[in-house]
């Protein structure tokens, strides 16, 4: 029993330590993985203009969730702005929040504006906030707090 123990503590000491994610749902992610946005890097979205996924190998933790990028570059640039490149109001679709409902982004329904990141559940949501963007922003905005609270409890 001693020997199962101290290999154990062993290993958890030898083991590359990944970036860790913490129970949350603030942030779109998987529960079972951490994985925030299905692995797609979100710095992506801003320099190839697609959804792309992140690898194993460039992670960062961030409001509970590991996020996955494609390169180096693109890992420090969250590290050192996430609100900027991180999707809005943690990836759920923002036309869904304005009605009082959180529903989570999908990474591949996603829109630019106003240099942030939106993830939509469906091209039809993407396509009215596209339409007015400043009135599907400030109707997320004013929903937002509570279901953020809501979310966090």
């Amino acid at each position: 029993m001693i020997s199962v123990l101290s290999a154990l503590v062993w290993l958890s000491l030898a083991a590359p330590h990944a970036a860790e994610a913490a129970t949350t749902e603030r942030v779109v992610m998987n529960r079972f993985t951490g994985l925030a946005i299905e692995g797609f890097d979100p710095v992506a979205y801003f320099v190839d203009q697609s959804p792309e996924r992140g690898l194993p190998d460039y992670e960062a933790s961030q409001a509970g969730a590991v996020w996955r990028f494609r390169n180096e570059g693109n890992r420090a640039s969250f590290v050192a702005h996430p609100e900027i490149y991180g999707p809005q109001f943690g990836g759920y679709d923002p036309i869904d929040l304005a009605r009082g409902v959180t529903v989570a982004g999908n990474p591949r329904f996603w829109l630019i504006s106003g240099q942030r990141l939106y993830l939509f559940s469906r091209d039809d949501n993407r396509d009215a906030f596209a339409a007015d963007p400043e009135r599907g922003q400030r109707e997320a905005k004013s929903h937002w707090p509570a279901a953020e609270q809501d979310l966090a409890q």
